[in-house]
């Protein structure tokens, strides 16, 4: 797993996201998408509409879709969200992927997507294999030395390809800082995240509508760095 690699922006990325007119653009589409998911419509079907309406492509539909929840979805995030400073020496279940690639993102200056659930989102994702970044390290440790008091589970999707290198990674940086972690590979992380006692790190959309508790954490970090990080916001 050489780590030389980047989780920067697309070459186009600047142009379709860039600029004050889209990025005003892609706010309006936003609140189309609200209106409809609060309707009851269909996720798939009103994305299609409002990247039709707005003369979207396909990232910037995947950006507003990131950005995008219904009014009801909203409000029971609001209320299962744990304020990180409430979160005490409580167990924290982290979805490892999600996070992982979201903080690698914001380090290597991708654009990022505040949602209107104030989650935060990026358009990286691992499409059947991870592949560690130079910023891979600092991002764990990051989190490591925040969650410092707090056993800590890291749940990654088993099939992943180097899931494996990736867990031994996180243990020897457990055992070289004395981190509190477990790191477990799994064939269907998000249901165990979903049915978790725990509190959830995740900004996974099914994931936050089933989980008893969250923690925004990526959302916490990233708002530390905000003036070196590319935001999109969705309002």
């Amino acid at each position: 797993m050489p780590n030389q690699r980047n989780r920067g922006k697309n070459s186009n990325d600047d142009q379709l996201f860039g600029s004050d007119k889209i990025q005003q653009k892609l706010k309006e589409a936003v609140i189309d998408m609200h209106y409809l998911l609060s309707r009851g419509y269909a996720e798939k079907s009103s994305l299609q509409l409002v990247g039709n309406r707005h003369r979207l492509n396909v990232r910037q539909q995947q950006a507003v879709q990131g950005m995008s929840a219904s009014e009801q979805q909203i409000e029971q995030r609001k209320i299962t969200c744990v304020p990180f400073e409430n979160i005490g020496k409580e167990p924290i279940i982290i979805d490892g992927f999600n996070l992982l690639i979201i903080l690698e993102s914001a380090l290597s200056e991708a654009y990022l997507f505040k949602g209107l659930d104030n989650a935060y989102r990026d358009l990286s994702g691992v499409h059947g294999t991870y592949k560690r970044v130079q910023q891979t390290e600092k991002a764990l440790l990051i989190v490591g030395n925040l969650l410092k008091d707090n056993p800590v589970t890291w749940v990654f999707d088993q099939p992943v390809s180097n899931s494996g290198r990736l867990k031994t990674l996180l243990r020897e940086l457990a055992e070289e800082h004395s981190f509190n972690w477990e790191i477990i590979l799994d064939h269907n992380p998000d249901k165990l995240l979903a049915e978790s006692n725990h509190i959830v790190v995740s900004s996974d959309a099914w994931v936050l509508d089933r989980a008893e508790r969250w923690l925004n954490l990526g959302a916490h970090i990233i708002e530390q760095y905000d003036d070196e990080i590319n935001i999109v916001y969705s309002r």
